[in-house]
């Protein structure tokens, strides 16, 4: 009784992770969006989402938390429920990276990265890797976890292919400086949101092998 208990609230959980991965996709997508288009009125619908986004980890850690205190899981649920509390604190930065990236875009004054197409690249694997992560750690799929890992790699070498681009825009017409500074900034983080997937999908990984990857290097 108490295990059908228990996995009740452990479907429970993997309910309100994919939520939160949605949110963090969803977050993304707006602020590519925004991007693509220099719409500040998108760029504005980062913040609730990134609002939901913190509930949601609120939420999820308290469920965790009821779940070590009262429930005493073995080793294989231990593991899934401290990988869940690992991964909640990634996709709240993911979810802050993307707002920080809709306020770059509220001060871009129209300015749109339409020409950048790395960048727009660089929004779609990031989108690609969060939701990849997450379906990983619900399906309990490795390889699945593997791939998004090395999806890391395409966007490291976009981030590369933007930052060349703008350096050349700015030594064709430095009047561009500002705005390319502005889309340098963008990159980076989308950057950072490539490095958070890859975290949750080491503690993908962890929570079904029990071997950690950032340990061992």
């Amino acid at each position: 009784m108490m295990r059908n208990r228990f996995d009740e609230q452990l479907t429970l959980l993997n309910r309100e992770l994919i939520e939160m991965g949605a949110r963090c996709e969803e977050a993304i997508s707006l602020a590519a969006q925004a991007l693509v288009k220099g719409d500040k009125s998108i760029a504005k619908k980062v913040r609730p989402v990134d609002a939901e986004i913190d509930r949601l980890e609120r939420a999820i850690e308290d469920m965790c938390l009821r779940l070590l205190l009262q429930q005493q899981p073995v080793a294989r649920d231990l593991r899934q429920i401290s990988a869940a509390l690992k991964m909640i604190t990634d996709m709240e930065r993911i979810g802050d990276q993307a707002e920080d990236i809709a306020e770059i875009i509220g001060f871009m004054n129209g300015h749109s990265a339409a020409d950048c197409e790395g960048i727009v690249e660089m929004a779609n694997e990031t989108m690609q890797m969060v939701t990849g992560s997450v379906d990983a750690f619900v399906k309990r799929d490795v390889q699945l976890a593997i791939r998004v890992m090395e999806q890391d790699d395409i966007v490291d070498a976009l981030f590369v292919k933007v930052k060349d681009s703008l350096i050349d825009m700015i030594s064709i017409d430095p009047k561009d400086g500002g705005y390319a500074l502005d889309l340098l900034m963008i990159a980076k983080y989308f950057e950072r949101i490539g490095d958070h997937a890859v975290n949750i999908a080491e503690w993908v990984e962890f929570s079904v092998t029990g071997i950690h990857r950032g340990e061992e290097q």
